[in-house]
């Protein structure tokens, strides 16, 4: 039994979305955003956003808190919009990020096979989507927190350096080969190695431990 996959995806500047059209225009973030539902074959999403941000021809809010309004938008199921095609696979966001035009969502799915089918959605329908992390949660009861590395973050360089300290034993306590060694190995001054080594780590470590690197 799977306990289902946590993901986070980008879009630059995803088309049909209101939430990050209006993030443009305003130039602010939108992370306060309630969970679409579908109404009638429509997405209604609800969001809260500063007052002094919203352009005065956007409409009037839901409701109006002393320094943020709570505006409604609705779209229709065929509008080409990130969280209508989540939608589409009964798959819910379990948050919003909007940030003058960029949007970043974070959703669950719950098998790998579910993943694959979302995934390639949104990569078809938006082609420079990306997709910054994934997390699977444990199972079976056991303690396991398991984490998707993207190597891809990596430089063929970085990805070199990685590799071929780790072949020298450079992580092994005590170590097989030291800096200059390893350096040496790649055809490189020990200074561009450990400046190789060090970005890499920096970018690993950001899938690890769920940060933005």
């Amino acid at each position: 039994m799977t306990g289902g996959i946590r993901v986070t995806v980008a879009f630059p500047e995803p088309p049909g979305c209101p939430i990050a059209d209006l993030s443009a225009r305003a130039s602010t973030t939108i992370s306060d955003v309630a969970t679409s539902v579908a109404v009638d074959g429509t997405a209604v999403t609800e969001f809260l956003v500063d007052a002094d941000a919203v352009p005065d021809d956007y409409g009037d809010p839901v409701f109006a808190y002393a320094d943020r309004h709570l505006h409604r938008v609705t779209h229709d199921a065929d509008t080409d919009c990130p969280c209508v095609c989540l939608g589409e696979f009964d798959t819910p966001i379990d948050r919003y990020f909007a940030d003058a035009g960029a949007l970043e969502l974070v959703f669950h799915a719950g098998d790998f096979e579910r993943l694959q089918a979302v995934v390639a959605a949104l990569r078809d329908r938006f082609p420079d989507v990306d997709i910054r992390r994934m997390v699977r949660a444990p199972t079976g009861g056991a303690p396991r927190d398991s984490v998707f590395v993207d190597r891809g973050r990596l430089t063929d360089r970085q990805l070199e350096a990685v590799r071929t300290a780790y072949d020298m034993g450079y992580f092994e306590q005590p170590r097989g080969a030291n800096a200059g060694d390893v350096a040496a190995e790649l055809g490189v001054a020990a200074s561009t190695f450990t400046e190789h080594l060090a970005a890499a780590q920096r970018k690993l470590l950001a899938d690890v431990l769920e940060e933005d690197g």
